[in-house]
């Protein structure tokens, strides 16, 4: 069997969402942690649609 690869953006968003899944996922610049995970997939999909740019 062939490995699939892993493209960018896949990477970006399960590194967001460890960290989310770690508690270390923060709101933009401010010191407040994502509680929320529907707000950390909006967060990974944002981050991950700037790879693309």
């Amino acid at each position: 069997m062939k490995k699939k690869k892993t493209s960018a953006t896949q990477k970006k968003i399960a590194k967001v969402m460890h960290e989310f899944k770690e508690g270390e996922l923060h709101i933009g610049k401010s010191d407040k942690i994502v509680t929320n995970p529907k707000q950390a997939i909006a967060i990974a999909l944002s981050e991950a649609s700037e790879i693309k740019k």
